[in-house]
């Protein structure tokens, strides 16, 4: 504090070296008390930068996780498998035509696509072996493989590949050959490892030549743990589908599943395609932008409680430090400060100790952010605008906060506080 003449009166001068200098050696004197002052602002501008910062990354991560195969599946259901009409209409207890799969593979867009349902078997006895009676205490009839029909364009839509062997085709088909696939669990059930020496499978005691084995597919994940058989000569030997509707699958090129969706039904039941329901992958900019609300407006309300409770933190410290400092502010009035400086003095102590918690609090957020994408090998997303107002958060919360306890020190009366 200076000290100069104008006028023959004296007047005084703080400058802003002095403030800080003042400001700081208030929060390096009580080491303890700052720290704990600090906490909930560094909570709360940590959490802010962290939420947001791990929001902008999930959300990324979710558009890479969007994945090509996502993008390109569309599933047509046979909404209209159970109305009396259409059983009677069809004749066949489903709606889909015999030529779905040329139908939709006309479809511009679409690369593959075909027909595929659950075998209407109740308890299939399913073995590498013709004794069904033996069968019926196997592993692999306690573990419930599942049959299913598919024709040659959805084993084409679901992308698998082949540990060996091959897939049936459109001959198989139009011939309703009694041949099949196995999915990699299936033929680990069933003891089949090679198809060289033509090995069969029997269902129900019916024998069906394994062609391939499936060891991975890109679509419809329970055919692993499945008998595929051709669509045509599963209505051939056991009808069509009862309990579980027949459905469509569709591999579309990049960008054009809606359009596929909305196409299909039309190209497949021109007269009455209400009776199948296309379903499109979810859009990815609307999954996308529901994730990034719903995170950031969750956890931005915690952010803002935190940032409330350091400031009332900072408020409470300052406070008490004005009680407590009451003689060092009397004796400051006394030797000629003017109530605009003990004013500024406790302020810009108040907004120091927000500005260090906001900085440590940033520091805090771009390492959690940092940390969780580490973790789970995803690309960090932080935004500038998310870290770089950070600290100047603080530093409001802590100048607001300091704002009443200031201007009660500078209420103090010199000769009262000395007094005391």
């Amino acid at each position: 504090m200076r000290w100069r003449r104008h006028d023959g009166s004296a007047v005084t001068r703080l400058t802003w070296r002095d403030t800080v200098t003042e400001a700081l050696t208030g929060v390096v004197e009580r080491p303890g008390r700052s720290v704990l002052t600090l906490l909930g602002t560094v909570l709360g501008v940590g959490a802010f930068v962290s939420v947001l910062g791990l929001t902008s990354t999930a959300t990324g991560q979710i558009g890479s996780s969007f994945t090509l195969l996502e993008d390109t599946t569309v599933t047509v259901d046979d909404t209209g498998a159970a109305l009396h009409d259409s059983l009677a209409a069809q004749g066949s207890g489903m709606d889909f035509p015999a030529d779905t799969d040329a139908r939709l593979g006309r479809l511009n867009g679409v690369v593959d696509a075909g027909v595929w349902w659950n075998v209407p078997l109740r308890h299939p006895v399913v073995s590498a072996r013709p004794d069904v009676t033996a069968a019926t205490t196997t592993d692999s009839d306690r573990a419930g493989l599942r049959v299913l029909a598919a024709s040659p364009g959805t084993l084409r839509a679901i992308q698998p590949t082949l540990s060996t062997g091959t897939l049936f085709n459109e001959f198989h088909q139009r011939r309703m050959e009694r041949v099949c696939l196995l999915g990699a669990t299936a033929a680990r059930l069933l003891g089949i490892t090679r198809v060289d020496n033509q090995p069969a499978v029997f269902i129900d005691g019916t024998a069906y030549t394994v062609l391939g084995i499936i060891s991975t597919t890109q679509r419809l994940p329970q055919s692993l743990l499945s008998v595929l058989i051709p669509s045509s000569s599963a209505l051939k030997s056991y009808g069509p589908p009862t309990d579980d509707p027949a459905q469509a699958l569709i591999r579309t090129r990049t960008g054009a599943a809606q359009l596929i969706a909305r196409q299909a039904p039309v190209a497949l039941l021109p007269a009455r395609p209400g009776l199948l329901h296309a379903v499109p992958p979810p859009d990815p900019h609307a999954l996308r932008d529901q994730v990034d609300t719903d995170l950031s407006g969750l956890f931005l309300v915690l952010a803002a409680i935190c940032l409330i409770v350091g400031a009332v933190g900072i408020a409470n410290t300052t406070l008490v430090s004005v009680l407590e400092r009451r003689g060092e502010i009397g004796l400051r009035r006394a030797l000629g400060a003017r109530r605009r400086h003990i004013t500024a003095q406790f302020l810009t102590e108040s907004t120091a100790l927000g500005a260090l918690g906001g900085l440590t609090g940033t520091v805090l957020g771009v390492a959690v952010v940092l940390g969780t994408a580490l973790a789970r090998h995803w690309t960090a997303v932080l935004q500038p605008y998310t870290v770089l107002p950070a600290p100047l958060m603080g530093t409001v919360v802590g100048f607001l906060a300091g704002l009443y306890p200031a201007l009660r020190a500078a209420r103090v009366e010199p000769l009262e506080a000395l007094r005391h």
